[in-house]
């Protein structure tokens, strides 16, 4: 690759001046205007490395935070997060449809396996991802991201037997959405050093949109031109809002080279073990609602029976907005770890008060919304949770690559685990589950507060 087409897509970044001494700084900045290859030709990045941490800190002058550049650099996290975790959380309305009509030859179980496969590599493909955004790579990953994702969903629409909607939906678009997601979660810190949870939470809230947003358009527009083209107008819609961050993404600084890819010694510390498990835990239960709630009210006596029981699942989704922001922002002041525990615990409870919720609309809507809100700081807050139990920051990309991936592990066994669990209506064991392991994350996150912090209270963490 030339210097000349290096640079026609890419501003020059430069080594944070925090991570260097003079001299250095002269050799990073003679770096800087060599081709990305050069720059890192021997070493070996990590997954959402960064020079700056994910936790806010005081202000520091090289930082904009703020301004036009930072502030498209969050819209454009938001439209990532819209079509690579809001597909994701629309995947419910494809479940009811696949099973019911276009393969009602495959059941529960096995058709949960296309959306945990696509939210397990959305996670685990930021180990492949990572140190290409390190390298300077940022805009050629979302090139990719977004043609996988587009590409994926216009194949969706072709399809008609399992296997072809598992290649298309389940990997196809599970490798794009990993692509988007990682630079997403990366390129923010690189422009906010105070609020930067809050930042993140607001590109997060993307996510939520989206699944809002998705199945509408699936439900409304499936009986009127049919499952192809309503799946090829949803291809259309993300290629538009994924134009954003193709145009806008702009890489601010480069990290210090580093010499391996996957960093294991995090689990060597007490608190990061911990934590990485109340992922793995938590993530098998999470996302069993955004997959079955739709399912559950048009299942159930009473007034749920009607075109409402679909709505359930945008109803969701709408309430983990506020989840992903407010969190978000409460948890500047009052550590994330404090933050994660409460909600965890909370979105735990809801998910055995999901139990006796038999046949009524306006108690599944109020459900619904709680659970979204209270489950929605598992997602937007884990960056910053890690980053609060980490002392070197030098390693925070190879952790936060890790912990990411333990979280994959829990999402590709939950949902059909759960969708056997179902079986022909056992849906109060379903619900169980989900609660159950919510709540067994959130003892984790307890636990790792107190790692970490001790025993008390009021101390922020």
């Amino acid at each position: 690759m030339s210097r000349h087409s290096t640079e026609s897509f890419e501003e020059k970044p430069v080594q944070d001046s925090a991570s260097v001494s003079t001299q250095d700084k002269a050799e990073a900045h003679a770096r800087s205007v060599a081709q990305p290859e050069d720059t890192f030709n021997a070493a070996e990045g990590a997954p959402l490395e960064s020079a700056i941490s994910y936790q806010s800190v005081p202000a520091q002058p090289s930082i904009p935070n703020g301004g036009t550049l930072a502030w498209l650099q969050v819209l454009s996290g938001f439209f990532m997060f819209f079509n690579s975790w809001g597909l994701l959380n629309a995947f419910g309305a494809f479940q009811v449809y696949y099973t019911t009509v276009l393969i009602p030859d495959s059941d529960n179980s096995a058709v949960s396996w296309i959306g945990s496969i696509q939210a397990f590599l959305t996670c685990c493909i930021t180990i492949f991802a990572g140190p290409l955004f390190d390298r300077g790579y940022a805009k050629w990953i979302v090139y990719f991201g977004s043609f996988m994702v587009t590409f994926g969903l216009m194949m969706a629409s072709l399809g008609s037997s399992y296997y072809q909607l598992l290649l298309a939906q389940g990997f196809c678009i599970g490798i794009g959405a990993g692509c988007i997601f990682i630079v997403s979660v990366a390129i923010i810190p690189q422009y906010f050093s105070t609020k930067r949870a809050f930042a993140i939470g607001i590109a997060a809230a993307g996510s939520s949109l989206g699944g809002v947003i998705y199945p509408i358009v699936f439900h409304e527009l499936q009986p009127k031109v049919g499952y192809g083209w309503t799946t090829r107008i949803m291809g259309f819609i993300a290629l538009a809002t994924l134009s954003v961050p193709c145009a806008c993404i702009r890489l601010r600084v480069l990290p210090p080279p580093r010499k391996t890819i996957v960093d294991f010694s995090g689990f060597k510390e007490l608190p990061f073990a911990l934590f990485s498990l109340a992922s793995f835990v938590g993530f098998i239960g999470l996302y069993i609602p955004f997959f079955y709630v739709s399912e559950f009210a048009g299942s159930s006596r009473g007034d749920l029976q009607t075109k409402l029981a679909f709505y359930m699942l945008p109803i969701l989704s709408s309430g983990s907005i506020v989840g992903r922001i407010l969190p978000a922002y409460i948890a500047d002041f009052t550590g994330p770890l404090n933050v994660l525990a409460v909600c965890t615990i909370v979105a735990g409870v809801l998910g055995f008060c999901w139990i006796p919720i038999h046949s009524s609309a306006a108690g599944l809507i109020i459900w619904s919304l709680l659970y979204g809100a209270f489950s929605g700081a598992f997602v937007s807050l884990q960056p910053s949770t890690v980053v609060s139990i980490t002392d070197d920051m030098s390693a925070i990309g190879g952790r936060l690559g890790m912990n990411t991936f333990c979280a994959a592990l829990g999402i590709l066994i939950g949902n059909p685990v759960a969708g056997a669990i179902v079986g022909d209506g056992n849906w109060s064991g379903m619900q169980a589950f989900c609660g159950g392991t919510l709540l067994a994350s959130s003892l984790l996150v307890v636990l790792t507060r107190w790692s970490r912090t001790g025993s008390t209270m009021l101390k922020k963490a």
